[in-house]
């Protein structure tokens, strides 16, 4: 069985330009975003990563150069042990990846997803358009700009829209942000808890 210790080991010997990136729990690297398909696949097939469980991305907000980072969570099914691998995107406005589909299939729809909610384009991916919202949405849900409560929007049938003069309405924000109390009290009064700041369709939401 290899080690973790090993496998970051054999990575930095290997790629020059890799580094290790600070985790809590399974070993870490942050790799330059050209490099990450090479560096996948040398996992794969020289230490038997031959399971791709997640791939997402971190928006670290606007103002943030680089603003987003793409994640890669492999798994080996011969030694139960992980890696994650983490790519910053050389563009802050049009983000890009390169796709990992050639390595494993199953990144097809890891990587719509990851477009769909966060906007990173995966180069060389089959077919990357929306798998959670329509073809034509105008917005990328998961990133740091978009408001907690949602954008009012169109409806994507047109007329459906125009039959029910219905809108994609903006979300009730039942609950949130939440805050912790100060002072000294028992943990269950300690927890965090929601500002008044809920709406429904029965109390308007103020402006």
């Amino acid at each position: 069985m290899t080690a973790p210790a090993d496998v970051t080991a054999a990575l930095q010997a290997k790629f020059a330009q890799l580094s290790l990136r600070p985790s809590s729990d399974h070993p870490a690297v942050n790799v330059p975003v050209g490099d990450a398909v090479t560096v996948l696949q040398y996992l794969r097939d020289e230490f038997a990563y031959d399971m791709l469980v997640d791939v997402t991305a971190i928006d670290w907000a606007e103002g943030a150069s680089p603003r987003f980072t793409v994640v890669w969570h492999v798994l080996s099914t011969t030694t139960h042990a992980y890696v994650r691998v983490a790519a910053d995107c050389a563009s802050d406005v049009e983000p890009t990846a390169p796709s990992v589909t050639g390595l494993w299939a199953g990144a097809n729809w890891h990587e719509r997803e990851t477009y769909d909610l966060l906007g990173i384009k995966f180069t060389g991916h089959p077919d990357l358009r929306r798998i959670l919202m329509w073809d034509g949405y105008p917005y990328h849900p998961l990133r740091k700009d978009f408001p907690l409560a949602g954008i009012e929007t169109e409806l994507p049938d047109i007329e459906v829209a125009e039959e029910t003069q219905a809108k994609v309405i903006a979300a009730p924000m039942m609950g949130g942000p939440f805050v912790a109390s100060s002072g000294e009290m028992n943990l269950t009064e300690a927890e965090p808890r929601a500002k008044d700041e809920s709406w429904s369709e029965k109390r308007e939401k103020s402006e």
